[in-house]
């Protein structure tokens, strides 16, 4: 594992932090050494850069953005700011993973990862834990019991030999820069400046040292983004950050403006990943799985085409081959042999199946349909409201976890529904849900006369420029 910090900058007396503020306050592009020398002073804390002239910086980047070219050497600067992680040269053309901008029901990751080592692929994935209205890919496989997320490189690299993929937390020194940058950025109001986004995120796959990224870009109720045209250009800053870092990299963008599949809350979503990875999830979740996994193969020449590289998925899903690599995960990754075979051993039929094994909530409510009709959207984001008050999510980073709690649903965009019967299932640990949840449940769901196409989530496919 290299340390990119250890790389030569100009001297600290190069530059003055105030001038850096001014030419981009003023709309000018700054230079690569100006972006090298200040992501230094931000990391090794020499003086130059003090935490209110960062705050400055990162307002006048927000206002007046970043080209191209400093996007990429702004990431570049983050990437090499602490370590890089390093693979045996055998694997080479083989590493990859996946990054989702984040959304309500995903739990695509759980999936994926062990999909595309069944067929073959390295999956170094480094995920994090949600904060916000749902858990993170991490608090999902926290709930099941004895699932380990720290390790050393030496260690990922000895699970990525026996399983090819492992789903762990990230470093303390991976990308060091990024978390006083994103810190500074919560409590200026610059989170959603587009180059800094792009430039976070790519820097923490770019020090993964994969070949390839498939980005899941989500748009809608429930996303970061709300517009087509946000996540599309989201998407576009994305893959050519990326595409400036060496790694090739293609995005999908997605709909989100009703849950991914048919649950939300972490041991609910490991329920339906597993269905999923017995070739019976929701048909929206198979979908991007196997769309995201299946321009993956191909943009790292694992399969001929995109079409082959879905069909590649899609039999390791059906097959069982990606249902033993998530078992062998779990086991390389700190759970119990006997609970891992019977989490995976049996087709689950039922969600309800996976309380055998895992902790249930103590009580569950099935909430009725109020007319005949067709489903024509489910509000993700009111769902994700519910889901965080019943404590499936964080407030903030110190909040602890519910892996218990969560949502069902029994209906989905499209369809027929008769008045009285069960479309939402709430697990909860209160006696019973407050009036306001259920009415809050109720207003998420539209139903009307006329019936109702099923659309795909996958509204387009972007490419590097």
């Amino acid at each position: 594992m290299e340390n990119g910090n250890a790389r030569d900058h100009k001297s600290c007396t190069s530059f003055r932090m105030p001038d850096i503020i001014r030419k981009k306050r003023d709309g000018h592009e700054l230079t690569t050494d100006e972006i090298n020398w200040f992501i230094d002073g931000v990391v090794n804390k020499h003086g130059a850069c003090e935490d209110a002239q960062l705050g400055a910086l990162l307002m006048a980047i927000y206002q007046n953005g970043m080209t191209p070219h400093e996007t990429e050497i702004l990431t570049s600067a983050m990437t090499k700011s602490g370590d890089i992680l390093d693979w045996p040269d055998s694997w080479r053309g083989k590493l990859v993973d996946k990054h989702s901008t984040g959304g309500v029901g995903d739990k695509i990751s759980l999936v994926l990862a062990p999909a595309l080592a069944a067929c073959g692929m390295k999956v170094p994935m480094i995920s994090g834990r949600g904060l916000g209205h749902t858990g993170g890919t991490l608090d999902k496989l926290e709930s099941i019991p004895g699932y380990n997320v720290l390790f050393k490189h030496q260690e990922i690299i000895q699970i990525l030999e026996k399983v090819g993929c492992c789903i762990v937390g990230q470093s303390s020194n991976l990308v060091p820069a990024d978390k006083k940058l994103y810190a500074t950025r919560d409590v200026t109001s610059t989170v959603e400046s587009l180059p800094l986004i792009a430039a976070s995120i790519i820097s923490k796959k770019a020090a993964e040292s994969v070949d390839a990224l498939v980005l899941d870009v989500k748009f809608g109720k429930a996303a970061f983004m709300k517009t087509e045209c946000e996540g599309r250009k989201l998407a576009k800053a994305l893959v050519n950050a990326s595409e400036g870092q060496g790694v090739k990299t293609i995005a999908l963008l997605t709909d989100m403006e009703s849950p991914v599949g048919n649950t939300i809350g972490n041991a609910l979503e490991v329920a339906e990943a597993l269905q999923c990875l017995q070739g019976s999830g929701p048909d929206d979740l198979m979908e991007l799985v196997c769309q995201l996994g299946g321009h993956l193969l191909a943009l790292t020449h694992n399969a001929l085409s995109e079409d082959d590289g879905v069909n590649d998925i899609h039999n390791s899903l059906c097959d069982g081959t990606a249902l033993k690599c998530f078992e062998k995960m779990l086991v390389a990754q700190g759970v119990a042999a006997d609970l891992a075979e019977k989490l995976c051993a049996k087709e689950m039929q039922d969600i309800d199946d996976v309380w055998k094994q895992l902790k249930r909530a103590k009580h569950s409510t099935d909430i009725k349909i109020p007319r005949d009709g067709f489903i024509e959207s489910i509000d993700a984001y009111e769902l994700a409201v519910v889901s965080q008050k019943l404590g499936a999510g964080r407030a903030k980073a110190t909040d602890n976890i519910d892996h218990a709690v969560g949502i069902r649903l029994f209906v989905g965009q499209g369809s027929k529904v008769k008045e009285g019967e069960t479309w939402i299932r709430v697990y909860h640990n209160e006696a019973a849900l407050p009036i306001e949840t259920v009415e809050t449940i109720q207003k998420a769901v539209t139903v009307v006369d006329t019936e109702v196409l099923k659309s795909s989530r996958i509204i387009d496919v972007i490419k590097p420029d």
